[in-house]
């Protein structure tokens, strides 16, 4: 007993009162935690936040939101437990989505490092990593926030794409979905899924404004024999000619869909 109060008081008062704080807080540390944790005044909270940060304790990753770096070490690739709860302050408004949203939603057992979020602030830099995660960047529209919702994650609330949203974004854009075989894949996997929603997928795709989206889900309707999504996404068609992929070379057209496909995409065989 003596032994573990010893080695209690041998730790800085400092530390011991962010170790009080994050065991309530959980990764990130506002000034709210902090003022509620040590029953203090926000002002002495919001000192005591930038004094941490200064000691190397805590690192800033948003206005007024911090997270725990080491408390033994200054350890500047120290990976959170979930960084997910970073999406929120670096990027609002925002959402979590592509494959990193496919994975949540059980439509592929396929893994993928970067989180994908869609955010509406300007993107200079599609890649980016804090406190050791990596992120894959889109810019969108603020009228396209839409499709989404909110999950707990340890402690935090963070914005994810639904299941139809989630979709219809990777048919949107191959890219954040792994590319078009994944995202075909995908599709699959939602046709086969307890929360498939024929009417949502149609009305969210529209809502997009992509005619492309279309072109490329029918296509891939058409290979399952979803007739109902055939016969929604052929009444809307849209005039000229899409690529299924816009990674890869897109040469074989296939005149009902006005869609361009790789040879030999996916084992196709046209009738």
């Amino acid at each position: 007993m003596n032994e573990l109060l010893t080695v209690a008081t041998s730790i800085p008062l400092g530390r011991r009162r962010l170790a009080t704080v994050l065991r309530r807080s959980g990764d990130l540390v506002r000034v709210a935690d902090v003022s509620s944790a040590l029953d203090v005044s926000r002002s002495a909270a919001t000192k005591l936040l930038s004094r941490w940060a200064k000691q190397g304790w805590l690192r800033r990753v948003g206005p007024g939101t911090y997270a725990a770096a080491s408390l033994d070490a200054v350890d500047r690739d120290r990976v959170l437990d979930d960084p997910w709860v970073l999406v929120p302050p670096l990027y609002s408004p925002c959402y979590v989505g592509g494959w990193t949203a496919a994975e949540h939603w059980d439509l592929t057992e396929q893994l993928f490092r970067p989180i994908v979020v869609m955010t509406t602030r300007p993107v200079h830099k599609k890649e980016q990593n804090h406190h050791g995660a990596p992120f894959l960047l889109r810019h969108t529209h603020p009228r396209k926030l839409f499709g989404t919702r909110s999950v707990w994650r340890s402690r935090s609330r963070v914005k994810v794409s639904d299941i139809h949203r989630t979709i219809v974004d990777m048919l949107d854009d191959s890219t954040v979905g792994g590319g078009s075989q994944h995202v075909a894949d995908c599709v699959a996997a939602y046709f086969r899924h307890a929360d498939r929603d024929d009417g949502a997928l149609v009305d969210y795709a529209e809502l997009l404004g992509n005619g492309a989206v279309f072109k490329r889900l029918g296509f891939i309707a058409e290979q399952h024999a979803e007739q109902h999504i055939v016969d929604a996404c052929s009444y809307r068609l849209t005039g000229g000619y899409a690529m299924l992929d816009p990674a890869l070379p897109c040469t074989v057209p296939i005149a009902r869909w006005r869609l361009r496909i790789p040879p030999g995409w996916h084992g196709y065989q046209d009738d």
